[in-house]
């Protein structure tokens, strides 16, 4: 029986076009797609990449099974300097 884990991905636009993915919970593991389909197929393999490497050194295998990603909006004016 496979134990399926949940990984948050921040996916971030660039401004010469492509996403970059990170993983927040496994240090390092960033990728980038020139599309956002890409880099979600992008970002699957460098976890599987990524869990493959722990598992091989031996060590424990996070997952963000508890955890989660949300925004705020900061309504305060922040003066925003060049």
């Amino acid at each position: 029986m496979k134990k399926i884990l949940h990984y948050n991905v921040i996916f971030r636009a660039e401004p010469e076009g492509g996403f970059t993915a990170i993983v927040p919970s496994l240090p390092g593991c960033i990728t980038y797609g020139k599309d956002l389909k890409e880099a979600k197929e992008m970002v699957i393999d460098a976890i599987e990449g990524y869990i493959a490497s722990l598992r091989k050194h031996r060590e424990s295998i996070p997952s963000d099974e508890e955890s989660f990603f949300t925004s705020v909006e900061i309504k305060k004016k922040i003066p925003i300097y060049a």
